[in-house]
């Protein structure tokens, strides 16, 4: 027996291009995660292994963490009562309920001033978190900075260490130097990180017009859970949704580049149910046959993923031969489904009409809609809306919604 299993192995070393020997590919898969997170690390109110602990248990394939201008390692110790102060007295001993006496390290004095606790680094706790196949981190950092007196956040994912805010004259100055700083980042560690602009109406800071501008960046919030970013914009405003078909046609006509896309995120901040930015409200569903930072950024940069807060989509399909765009939703009890297919007419001579921007040219109650392009398109994007609202809405009349990436382009 020994022999033979010596001669099997012999043979895979020989002939490792044969059937015998070649480890089959794991199939394409939808990997659900959110991009936008806080912790204690800077303005969040929780412990960053127990924030890991809640979206692994409620279903999330990956998470990055995603502090204002730091990356979560190295020594960091809190004071105990700037802690409470941020959550409740019952923080720690729920802390130590779920990881143990010996886990939670403190030092100084019980109930005195110089009482603190240890915010444990990704690359320590990751390792009670992360299971291969099942549950990743991603380290990443919000650069948070501003221009002419305003706030412009940038997410990038999958650093290799913390970049500082660049700064600029403008809006669009600050966003194209920190989006720099993050490609050179990149080339330099030869590793694929994920730039996106962070709600661009919080302040009402970032125009469509900036963000068409900066063409380098493929990335934006269309959905941000938190309920202070201004998603529905104003009557002196866009809402978020419509600013996206604004860049986009912004992009494929003055600009001639690849259209935004659309990343859906909690921003979470709170995490004990209190109002403000909760967990669970928005995420991004990524197709990639392995679940790391690298497979997972590649299929966003190829615009293979969609974003939700609430529906669910078996597969989004866009057939370029024939430029049909087909959805299949997967229904849940109770729910029906309407789906928006939203395209950017062009025109003859090449101008923009505000009434051509983000028209919807088809709408389906079914659960497999598809939508063929006419040719008049400058692209087509989907949005699915269910008739039931969210778990935890983010703002009055909400339902749960889906978005598909703009596609017919190329």
């Amino acid at each position: 027996m020994l022999h033979r299993t010596f001669s099997l192995l012999a043979l895979c070393f020989a002939f490792s291009f044969t059937t015998l020997c070649h480890a089959e590919d794991p199939p394409l898969r939808w990997w659900k995660g959110n991009l936008h997170t806080h912790s204690l690390w800077s303005d969040g109110d929780q412990f960053p292994e127990m924030i890991a602990d809640w979206y692994r248990s409620e279903g999330y394939n990956f998470l990055a963490l995603t502090d204002h201008n730091v990356l979560s390692e190295g020594m960091r110790w809190m004071d105990h009562a700037s802690i409470v102060k941020r959550s409740d007295a019952g923080i720690v001993d729920r802390y130590r309920d779920r990881f143990g006496n010996a886990w939670v390290e403190t030092r100084g004095n019980e109930g005195e001033a110089d009482h603190q606790v240890r915010i444990k680094p990704l690359d320590e706790f990751r390792y009670l978190i992360e299971q291969s196949g099942q549950f990743i981190m991603i380290p990443a950092e919000e650069i948070s900075d501003r221009g002419e007196g305003k706030p412009v956040h940038i997410n990038a994912t999958n650093l290799a260490e913390a970049l500082e805010p660049v700064g600029g004259d403008t809006v669009r100055q600050v966003i194209e130097n920190n989006l720099r700083a993050i490609l050179e980042h990149e080339k330099a560690h030869g590793r694929e990180v994920l730039p996106h602009v962070n709600h661009p109406n919080f302040h009402y800071a970032v125009t469509a017009e900036d963000l068409a501008s900066v063409v380098s960046e493929r990335f934006f919030e269309v959905y941000n859970g938190h309920p202070g970013v201004n998603h529905l914009g104003d009557d002196e405003h866009p809402s978020i949704e419509r600013m996206w078909d604004i860049i986009n046609a912004l992009r494929q006509t003055t600009l001639n580049v690849p259209p935004m896309m659309g990343i859906a995120t909690d921003d979470s901040h709170e995490y004990h149910g209190k109002p403000g930015s909760r967990p669970g409200r928005g995420w991004v569903m990524v197709r990639s046959r392995y679940l790391t930072p690298e497979h997972l950024i590649r299929a966003m940069k190829k615009g293979d993923f969609y974003a939700s807060s609430g529906v669910s989509l078996e597969d989004v399909n866009f057939k370029a031969d024939t430029k049909t765009l087909t959805l299949k939703i997967q229904g849940e009890p109770g729910a029906t489904y309407q789906t928006e297919f939203i395209a950017t007419l062009a025109q003859e001579d090449g101008l923009i009409d505000e009434h051509r921007i983000g028209v919807t040219v088809k709408r389906s109650t079914s659960l497999t809609p598809s939508y063929t392009m006419s040719g008049k398109e400058l692209y087509v994007r989907a949005v699915v809306t269910s008739s039931q609202p969210p778990r935890d809405p983010s703002f009055d009349g909400q339902k749960q919604q889906a978005w598909t990436q703009p596609v017919g382009w190329e």
